[in-house]
């Protein structure tokens, strides 16, 4: 995706792109399709080990990134698990992973297997009908002597099942509240739901007078609006760069499947009126992937502008992604919409990323608002 990478960052590129196509095949994320956790949790440790959980966790904590930019770091592993659709809780763990690093690690051990790869957690963010904005959350977090409370329902919670712990993002009043809860703590229902996508699962989490140590607060009750803002971008981004890498590698068999084609006697991909569409579609593919360059530098500059970039980020993304796929879909005629092809995979994940923290409509809104129309 970067026009250049360090040393250190090519050769971890290069090692996780092997581990994604030796561990986590297509035939693997098949055959994962029935699994009610959607990957093999001994492969996530490994995952761990590989230092795809520790990249946005800072050095005190256990962590450190390889260039100084974190979140630059983190998206070379996320494209590469696009460009393979490949399964896991890579999104989820690293965002609640920064929060308790960025929270000053009051959570240590909980975050030290997190980086280990022991262990699972996941972001609790959206809710039924919301726009992931954190404006429309109902979930409560009440304070009660030395004990907080939490009351609400939560949607679409990624790996939630897998999970050992859930970052519930709740409102405390006028303000917003993060606790760390465990997922077999009394009070917390886990309904798993179904997704298109193969390699993810997501579930509604209700939770019902769950009562925990105020310990269990990330940051400060009712002061976490900016943690939040700041997971939500982190979450664009790497989302965005799951996408892009997933478009890359569709826009790459594509052509090869174009060339290999015959009609009339010769390559389908020798015609003009082709190579008109797909230079479009390679127009669309090269700005993505500058829009996730310009959202992770904003956030790894911890400029004034990363919200913004992050929604024109999302904005353009998810939208184009689905055109690119569908048009691709078309080169390859009927072949691609078959069981057997592997198109159909990549259009799935697309989907579930385009309505994942924010659709491209929403993130326009969210662009007016910032700019004060």
């Amino acid at each position: 995706m970067h026009l250049e990478l360090t040393d250190d960052q090519e050769f971890f590129r290069d090692t996780t792109h092997r581990f994604v196509a030796t561990e986590t095949p297509i035939t693997t994320v098949r055959a994962l399709h029935g699994d009610d956790v959607g990957f093999d949790r001994a492969i996530w440790r490994h995952a761990g080990e590989l230092g795809w959980t520790s990249l946005l966790v800072s050095e005190e904590h256990g962590g450190g990134s390889l260039s100084g930019n974190p979140l630059a770091d983190a998206v070379i592993v996320a494209e590469e698990l696009g460009r393979g659709v490949a399964p896991g809780p890579f999104l989820p763990v690293n965002v609640v992973a920064w929060a308790l690093s960025h929270a000053g690690g009051a959570q240590a051990d909980v975050l030290a297997t997190l980086v280990s790869g022991e262990s699972v957690a996941t972001w609790a963010l959206a809710e039924p009908g919301s726009t992931w904005s954190p404006a429309h959350l109902t979930t409560t977090a009440t304070a009660d002597g030395d004990r907080i409370v939490v009351n609400g329902t939560k949607a679409y919670v990624e790996a939630a099942v897998a999970a050992d712990h859930l970052l519930v993002t709740a409102r405390t009043g006028d303000g917003l509240t993060q606790v760390l809860v465990p997922r077999s703590n009394d009070g917390v229902v886990v309904e798993p739901s179904q997704s298109i996508d193969l390699g993810r699962r997501f579930a509604t989490v209700r939770l019902s007078e769950v009562r925990l140590p105020l310990s269990a607060v990330v940051g400060e009750v009712g002061g976490a609006a900016d943690a939040v803002e700041r997971q939500l971008e982190i979450a664009v981004a790497l989302q965005c760069a799951d996408i892009v890498g997933g478009l890359d590698r569709v826009f790459q068999f594509t052509l090869e499947y174009m060339n290999d084609r015959y009609a009339f006697g010769r390559p389908i991909a020798s015609y003009q009126a082709l190579k008109h569409r797909v230079a479009d579609l390679l127009l669309h593919l090269e700005a993505a992937k500058g829009c996730v360059d310009a959202a992770v530098a904003a956030f790894d500059a911890g400029r004034d502008d990363a919200a913004l970039e992050a929604s024109v980020c999302k904005a353009y993304v998810a939208d184009k992604a689905m055109h690119i796929i569908q048009e691709c879909m078309q080169f390859h005629g009927g072949i691609s919409v078959t069981w057997e092809h592997d198109l159909h995979l990549y259009l799935r994940r697309a989907s579930v990323h385009r309505a994942l923290y924010g659709s491209p409509e929403q993130h326009r809104d969210r662009i007016c608002t910032l700019l004060g129309f």
